[in-house]
């Protein structure tokens, strides 16, 4: 079964049979409860949704099925095309819209699509309302508009100029900076929407772009995910080229990778360190990622007098205790950066503009830049375990087991350790705890791994 069904939407490989994929009928389906939802909690009539889609194969299919579903409800579509995640969340309300659904499966390979589903602010639909539209779903509990009160369709090619323009007017993007250091960069967007979003962007900011793989196709050259493995081409040509770095998103471009002048990547968990570290020097405050991320991001807050603080993992989580903390800059460690002062959502656009006019003002290379940080490795490895076993009941022996220490219970049970620490989570779907570690070597990382797979196997 490759079909997801979860309260931030739904997602699954296209063809394939009726509730086990993603067909047309699911499509349907899914769009059908999400207008529906919309209508029973919204006082008006006459609403109206911004639709956007990354350039993978299924996309223009999927989007004239919800376009065309919405139209059905009685709903008004505004079409941007060829977008990115953060821009149709831009586009919400900027338009008054009363919400949005972006088509894409984020770094999924090609086969996959997904619907997110995007509240009036621009930001996903929390859990308690994800819930809602998987019930009207399930029910399938539809009532279609009649002929006369079809929802209308519009299309709009703005979406990547009012987007862009939002970020170069943000007192903290220095374009005149960026402008002054003449700033070479090799921009690999798997060939789709980051290859037309991004470009523009930093033409404005005076930067010169090597193009690899931007023409929007969807046929992604390389697993679209911007982990090191697969970015042995970028890592070449900014060596070839003599840039002054590369820049790696992924099909949707809500995360963003870095690549230093020598070709060696800057790391992922690093891109929101390198942002933080930039906000916060300008503006004392606080920090948020996920309990996954790397405690990097803690030791910068904690070395400018900032304070950081840990969600659970996932974006609408991070983004609750953002706006609970009224946080200065948030994300996660996969290279998502979530900026308040532009919208609450990760956006490799402002990444990349907040990041070059941190580089441009330290005046550094990325490798001097990244050296200033401090380096941590993580390990990320699974016990397999019989369906019979109580994995909650096992955690809370592993939280007694370690109680001397500092221990999270938000997601999971997270152990911080004076020099690492240790994440375990147990997965929805399967009898498996996720183990993730940081120390300061891989050796030390992945042992610490071990030892818990250990440390839980005697106490089962």
């Amino acid at each position: 079964m490759s079909l997801i069904k979860s309260i931030s939407g739904i997602r699954g490989t296209i063809g394939g049979k009726v509730n086990d994929n993603l067909t047309p009928l699911d499509v349907v389906k899914f769009a059908s409860a999400f207008g529906t939802w919309l209508q029973n909690n919204k006082n008006k009539k006459n609403l109206t949704l911004v639709i956007g889609r990354d350039a993978r194969i299924s996309g223009q299919m999927v989007s004239s099925l919800v376009a065309s579903t919405l139209q059905g409800l009685g709903i008004n579509v505004i079409d941007l095309g060829l977008s990115t995640t953060p821009t149709v969340e831009v586009m919400v309300p900027e338009l008054n819209a009363d919400g949005g659904i972006i088509l894409t499966a984020s770094h999924n390979p090609k086969q996959w699509n997904a619907l997110k589903l995007l509240n009036d602010k621009g930001e996903f639909i929390n859990g308690e309302n994800g819930a809602e539209v998987l019930a009207l779903a399930e029910n399938e509990d539809f009532n279609y508009a009649e002929v006369d009160d079809l929802g209308k369709y519009e299309t709009r090619e703005d979406g990547f100029d009012i987007h862009i323009q939002k970020i170069l007017e943000l007192p903290t993007v220095d374009v005149e900076a960026i402008k002054a250091k003449k700033f070479k960069v090799v921009l690999d967007a798997v060939n789709s929407t980051g290859g037309i979003s991004i470009p523009p962007l930093l033409e404005k900011l005076g930067v010169e772009v090597v193009k690899l793989y931007c023409e929007p196709t969807g046929h992604f050259p390389h697993n679209p995910e911007p982990l090191k493995e697969h970015l042995g081409d970028i890592c070449d040509l900014v060596k070839k080229e003599g840039a002054d770095m590369g820049i790696v998103v992924d099909p949707d471009v809500d995360r963003l990778a870095l690549i230093d002048e020598k070709g060696e990547m800057f790391g992922e968990e690093y891109t929101l360190v390198a942002v933080a570290d930039y906000l916060l020097k300008l503006k004392k405050g606080i920090a948020i990622s996920n309990l996954s991320s790397s405690r990097a991001l803690r030791d910068v807050a904690k070395n400018l007098d900032s304070e950081y603080f840990a969600s659970a993992v996932g974006e609408v989580n991070v983004v609750n205790l953002m706006k609970e903390k009224n946080a200065v800059i948030g994300g996660e460690g996969n290279g998502g950066i979530i900026y308040p002062e532009l919208h609450y959502g990760r956006d490799s656009l402002v990444g990349v503009a907040l990041f070059l006019t941190h580089l441009a003002k330290e005046n550094k290379t990325v490798s001097e830049l990244r050296a200033t940080y401090p380096s941590y490795f993580m390990g990320k490895k699974k016990i397999e375990l019989t369906p019979d076993i109580d994995v909650d009941a096992l955690l809370i022996k592993v939280q007694e087991e370690y109680k001397n220490e500092e221990i999270s219970t938000v997601d999971g049970v997270k152990i911080d350790f004076a020099e690492n620490w240790v994440h375990l989570r147990k997965s929805n779907t399967e009898p498996i705890i996720r183990i993730y570690t940081e120390a300061f070597s891989q050796e030390e990382a992945d042992k610490l791994g071990d030892d818990m797979i250990a440390k839980i196997r005697s106490l089962i």
